[in-house]
């Protein structure tokens, strides 16, 4: 006689013959499948672009956060592309005819500043463009310690300026794309010091020209010298104070920017010695007045440029400063009121630990956006350094989304210098810079220190700077070292 079976496992036993035997009648069982929503995450994020929020905090993949309206990722890539020769200190400017030029220190005939033209803005498929020097004068100037270029975005006059140490500062000018060119007039007396000029023009119509000229140097007074023009550059005004006349801020002043409410805006020391202020101009430089940014938390850089704090305005007159800190990360804040009040002050580098950056630049596109380009180095025992752009979309939300994109590709830094960033470097020289163009790309210029070639840094994918509505860019083929 067998084992008796316990009552409950006959049962169980039973159940499990049931279920056998009808599992081929009514087939295999379902499986739920649950639709996955569609996200602000669906791309893919190249190697070298970040997203984040202020103070380094990594956005990517975030989900808890409401991305909503403007303040939403886009796709993002950085490259660059060489101009084909060497610059130092390079200024850069863009003008109606979609060419974009940048100063070429000593490349010009006999010796002179060239001006390249490069014709990389609507460029698609395979990199295909040119660079060549455009000023060929009868008679070049001699190049000079400080060459500068600058173009009126009103009018495309493209002005370019060599300063000769104490011998005087001389203007030329293009209105034909560098076909033809005017001048040279002499825009300093020369009997002041000249150093680290910054030019810049205003739609405040002047008195012989649609537009009003400012330049600022470093000269004989405790703080910058500034000088205008009323008939686009062909004469200038005596020099005088460019900040309130008892302002002892240093002399070095960042990039001068003119507005499209005709001020002039231009970022300094204070004039105490201590912070970071925007010192604003509503009569082109009769009168100025200061408007200190909130640099109490951040501090301010204790490099060789550490007087400077860099100036942009938007289309709408917004104005946005940026600045390095005590700790050599890049800062930012806004003014909405013409410079009478700031945000509060937002760290923008990315989440990949930067030990410091140097040579900000900033520009801005149309209400609510801007962009920012710097050097910088990740900590660690080698001396890389990369370049960097960050852009936001919406600049005024109380938690913007910030996208930085490296410029270079891993493997091929823009210098291996120790501390290149805090100081005098190679071609990056006192200053670098930045524009955008009408369609709203960025472009920033400066110098692929390793290959001694100046170079556009630029998205290749990414978001227009301009129109209510955000749109993509076209998208360019990348370039990187097969340009230089």
């Amino acid at each position: 006689m067998g084992p008796v079976m316990k009552p409950k496992r006959a049962i169980l036993l039973a159940l499990l013959m049931v279920s056998v035997s009808l599992s081929g009648c009514f087939g295999e069982s379902e499986v739920t499948t649950v639709e996955q929503q569609p996200t602000v995450w669906d791309f893919e994020r190249p190697m070298l672009t970040w997203y984040h929020f202020p103070d380094a905090v990594d956005a990517w993949g975030d989900d808890t956060f409401e991305f909503s309206g403007r303040n939403v990722p886009y796709p993002a890539q950085g490259t660059y592309y060489g101009i084909g020769m060497s610059t130092f200190e390079p200024t850069m400017g863009i003008t109606q005819s979609d060419t974009l030029f940048m100063s070429s220190y000593g490349n010009g005939p006999a010796g002179s500043t060239a001006v390249v033209a490069c014709d990389l803005i609507g460029m698609t498929g395979s990199v295909d463009y040119s660079c060549e020097n455009v000023y060929d004068p009868l008679l070049p100037i001699a190049n000079s310690n400080d060459p500068y270029i600058y173009v009126d975005q009103w009018t495309s006059r493209i002005m370019k300026f060599d300063m000769h140490a104490l011998l005087g500062m001389t203007v030329e000018w293009s209105d034909d794309d560098g076909a033809s060119w005017n001048g040279p007039s002499v825009a300093t007396q020369i009997y002041s010091v000249q150093d680290h000029q910054t030019i810049a023009s205003s739609n405040m119509p002047a008195l012989f020209h649609p537009t009003t000229w400012m330049f600022c140097i470093n000269g004989n007074a405790p703080h910058p010298l500034c000088s205008s023009s009323q008939d686009g550059g062909a004469t200038w005004g005596p020099e005088t104070s460019g900040a309130p006349v008892t302002c002892s801020s240093g002399g070095l002043s960042a990039h001068l920017v003119g507005s499209v409410d005709g001020n002039f805006y231009r970022g300094n020391k204070g004039c105490t010695g201590e912070g970071y202020s925007v010192f604003r101009t509503t009569n082109a430089g009769i009168s100025w007045t200061e408007h200190p940014l909130p640099t109490e938390v951040t501090g301010t850089a204790d490099t060789w440029n550490a007087e400077e704090a860099q100036v942009e305005v938007d289309s709408e007159g917004n104005v946005h400063a940026m600045w390095n800190g005590l700790d050599n990360k890049p800062y930012w804040s806004y003014s909405r009121d013409q410079g009478e009040t700031w945000s509060n002050a937002t760290m923008i580098a990315p989440p990949i630990n930067l030990s410091g950056t140097g040579f900000p630049v900033v520009v801005a596109g149309d209400a609510g956006t801007v962009a920012f380009g710097y050097v910088g180095e990740t900590a660690g025992e080698d001396e890389v350094w990369n370049a960097y752009l960050t852009y936001t979309t919406d600049a005024f939300n109380e938690t913007p989304l910030l996208t930085t994109v490296q410029l270079n590709a891993v493997g091929d830094p823009i210098d291996t210098e120790p501390d290149c960033g805090y100081n005098r470097c190679g071609g990056l020289g006192d200053f670098l810079d930045i524009r955008v163009d009408a369609y709203g790309r960025t472009w920033f210029s400066l110098s692929h220190n390793l290959a001694d070639k100046g170079i556009f840094g630029t998205f290749d994918i990414g978001p227009s700077l301009r129109g209510e509505t955000i749109t993509m860019l076209e998208e360019m083929p990348a370039g990187g070292p097969m340009t230089l």
